[in-house]
């Protein structure tokens, strides 16, 4: 049984290293912490990893760390709503032509969805994961999303699309530590995954081939269009315009003198668009479904560093709010590969003032 006396937290358990150390933790600070992994997989998925996020090692994992924490662990089936919410989104924003982040949807809709409300039928006041990243309460009342202290490993960037009701229930016990210090909690409670290797791919696509992962799965078929210039002139076929992303050289099948890239999708008349290095670049786009941290919404433009992919280093920007919850994003210096369908945060130092996804 849990102590009443204590503040109850459910922590969501992956199997990983980082979840792991975030119970330990908040144990160590006098939290009551409940653990919760959620089954988001079916038994036949086609494409799974053992060991990944939520795979049948990770819940091992999850459930033998919870027994030598000496917690309670539940096992939460949402492999229906996690096949709604991010498996159908993924195929669809590809159909689309656009380039789905299935990280930052999870985040929002299971993560810190169905845990919240888990939490509140388990009585638990809070909700904890082991990600890297720091929320703050402000005098006012509102919780800000800031970077983890370790540039390496802040994962803010997936995390922007949360809102206040959720942020103003969540522990980031990590959000002050790095790496190191996060499996050095893990090995002195002799956890079984302090030394547990990582991933940094998408769970459900272990190997990286998405476009495998949609024919398996049955959520796309291939079919054959023309693969065009800018100027529309047939440079040859391709398969399905889901197979291919902005930026993407490899895998053509063309030959030209001079190295050529997608730069655009046509899901209307089923093309993929090449052309030069040069052609990559913007300076000026549009992001919508915008949500705003630190405020409601912005009074006018304001200055901003902007990531447009996780892994991108960030860039000089002016946002300007614009109708129906979206934003025009002006880049100080243009930038390559900006895509559609792909999250792009704001942030002004390390608060992450806000975001949108990235319009065609």
């Amino acid at each position: 049984m849990v102590a009443d006396t204590k503040t109850r937290v459910v922590v969501g358990m992956s199997g990983g290293v980082d979840s792991s150390a975030a119970a330990a933790l908040l144990l160590e600070q006098g939290y009551a912490v409940i653990g919760i992994t959620l089954k988001l997989w079916p038994q036949d998925c086609v494409s799974r990893a053992e060991d990944k996020c939520c795979g049948p090692q990770a819940v091992a994992d999850a459930r033998a760390v919870s027994h030598k924490l000496d917690i309670p662990h539940y096992l939460v089936d949402e492999a229906e709503e996690f096949q709604r919410q991010v498996i159908q989104y993924f195929a669809e924003e590809y159909k689309a032509g656009r380039t789905p982040n299935p990280c930052v949807m999870c985040n929002e809709r299971l993560k810190f969805g169905t845990l919240i409300s888990r939490a509140r039928q388990l009585g638990a006041d809070k909700v904890a994961t082991g990600h890297f990243a720091r929320v703050e309460a402000t005098p006012e009342g509102r919780f800000l999303l800031r970077r983890g202290r370790d540039p390496r490993k802040d994962q803010s960037y997936f995390l922007f699309s949360l809102k206040q009701e959720q942020l103003a229930r969540v522990i980031f016990p990590l959000g002050e530590l790095t790496k190191q210090d996060t499996r050095a909690v893990a090995r002195g409670c002799e956890l079984k995954t302090a030394d547990k290797e990582e991933s940094m791919e998408i769970c459900f696509v272990p190997d990286r081939d998405y476009g495998r992962f949609l024919q398996l799965a049955k959520l796309v078929e291939k079919h054959r269009g023309d693969i065009v210039d800018v100027h529309g002139r047939v440079l040859g076929q391709h398969e399905g315009i889901e197979f291919y992303t902005i930026g993407q050289r490899k895998g053509l099948g063309l030959s030209a003198p001079k190295p050529l890239y997608v730069v655009d999708l046509d899901p209307v008349r089923n093309r993929v668009i090449v052309g030069d290095e040069s052609q990559l670049e913007r300076d000026t786009f549009t992001i919508e479904r915008c949500n705003w941290i630190p405020f409601d919404a912005p009074a006018g433009p304001i200055g901003v560093t902007a990531k447009i992919r996780y892994n991108h280093p960030g860039t000089a920007a002016t946002v300007t709010p614009g109708a129906k919850g979206s934003a025009q994003v002006r880049l100080h210096t243009p930038q390559r590969a900006i895509t559609p369908g792909q999250a792009c945060v704001l942030y002004q130092e390390d608060l992450v003032v806000g975001g949108g996804w990235i319009a065609r």
